[in-house]
């Protein structure tokens, strides 16, 4: 149990973690990405303003002042603004030092109004760098336009397309950079972020198992010395109950048949019986709970292991005027034959009390893939909803509701023993229906 809840604590201190690398790394991978594109488009406005002055084509005021963030964020003194007799501002005095690696990567295509490549050495080397027309043509119809594509050619780039108006030709100006750097860098960031996050987990994946360890060892040991407890009392128990039981017997023996003590010491006699049931199934709960019990699982036919708790319980069945049935037993199963005759017994004992006369109980199994189902089935007046959901915690009775005796330990046994055993046990009722008890376990191989 503290070994699956270990690791639960450490699968969820490491979720944490690693949300908190995962974000951490996503955060600078977008920082990067964001550093690039901003320098990009600060690039090609700083040359497209270039491009117009050369041209003697007036620039917009935001391309002015993306001009100056270049200037400024690289720490060159910004060229003086000038006013030419139309009014239009322009930055003067561009000079060869004014371009550094950022601009001469950057490519210019001018275009006639129809997208029509006029004239570009760079395009002449390199043909890949081919105009994009839609860009073209978002330009011609907004002034400007921004994309991020790829080029016929296959390149990424970065294309700021613009509208020279009142420059004759070119009409329009398409300036672009390739990616394929920045790509290349992000790519490797990239890989070295999960790098990272591949060691990073590794070492939170030991310290949140030596961490959820740490947690649960307060925990842990407590719960070994209730079970130390809980195996030592009914083992002390059993010596002094199987004392009171004899010397009850001896002192009912030694009594007339018409003395009335009789009567006192039955109920001596019945409650040392429910203590010594109790303290075994306590007992028995201690040892599944430590894994000290020690279970042999044979290959079983499921029609044998049913036909013989079926002839053993019918004699008590038709005591109580209730028919116990044998439907259709097929299949072969792998488990410990005196624990699961025990988890039927246990089951069955529960049908029979709680079907009145008249009723019917009906054992049955069936393979289904992997597995062999073993239902009880009884005709019963059924449990209530609220109570289904608690019927395998331990000492919960829902007697009030089915009436009967017991000490509310029967269905967790079972649940433990088939627990054990690689199966699973399920209830399913419907109030003045019946309830079928489901029992599944793994199939023996053929």
């Amino acid at each position: 149990m503290f070994r699956g809840l270990r690791w639960r604590l450490t699968l969820l201190y490491g979720l944490a973690s690693a949300l908190v690398l995962l974000l951490a790394g996503s955060g600078a991978y977008a920082l990067l990405d964001y550093y690039f594109r901003s320098s990009t488009d600060l690039a090609l406005q700083s040359r497209l303003v270039f491009d117009l002055g050369r041209l003697g084509a007036p620039v917009p005021p935001a391309l002015i002042a993306a001009e100056q963030q270049w200037y400024t964020n690289r720490g060159l003194p910004v060229p003086p603004l000038r006013h030419d007799s139309d009014d239009q501002g322009r930055l003067g005095d561009f000079g060869a030092g004014s371009f550094d690696s950022e601009l001469a990567s950057i490519f210019e295509l001018p275009l006639t109004t129809h997208g029509t490549l006029i004239s570009s050495t760079v395009a002449v080397a390199n043909p890949g760098l081919a105009p994009d027309p839609p860009a073209v043509a978002a330009a011609l119809a907004n002034g400007m336009d921004w994309r991020t594509t790829w080029l016929a050619g296959g390149a990424h780039v970065r294309l700021l397309t613009y509208r020279a108006s009142g420059a004759g030709e070119p009409a329009v100006l398409q300036l672009g950079r390739t990616l394929g750097d920045q790509d290349r860098v992000l790519n490797s960031f990239l890989l070295g972020l999960l790098g990272l996050g591949a060691a990073a987990a590794l070492v939170v994946g030991a310290a949140s198992w030596w961490l959820a360890g740490r947690s649960l060892a307060p925990a842990h040991a407590a719960w070994e010395k209730q079970q130390a407890f809980v195996a030592n009392a009914s083992h002390e128990l059993r010596t002094p109950l199987t004392l009171v039981r004899a010397t009850a017997e001896v002192a009912q023996r030694g009594l007339p048949p018409d003395d009335a003590r009789h009567g006192l010491l039955r109920d001596i006699l019945s409650e040392c019986d429910h203590m010594g049931r109790l303290v075994e199934d306590l007992l028995l709960l201690s040892r599944l709970d430590s894994h000290a019990l020690k279970l042999q699982r044979h290959p079983l036919e499921a029609g044998e292991l049913l036909a013989e708790v079926q002839r053993q319980v019918g004699r008590l069945a038709g005591e109580q005027q209730v028919r116990l049935d044998l439907g259709s037993a097929t299949g072969r199963l792998l488990g410990d034959p005196a624990r699961l005759r025990q988890v039927l017994l246990i089951l069955l004992d529960n049908a029979l009390r709680h079907t009145p006369a008249g009723g019917r109980v009906t054992l049955a199994a069936v393979p289904v893939g992997r597995s062999v189902e073993i239902t009880v089935a009884d005709t019963g007046a059924g449990i209530a909803p609220e109570h289904l959901p608690h019927l395998f915690d331990r000492f919960y009775r829902a007697d009030a509701a089915r009436g009967g005796e017991g000490t509310g330990l029967g269905l967790a046994i079972a649940r433990s023993l088939i627990s054990a055993q690689g199966g699973q046990i399920s209830i399913h009722s419907q109030t003045g229906t019946g309830t079928t008890v489901t029992v599944r376990l793994p199939a023996a191989a053929a």
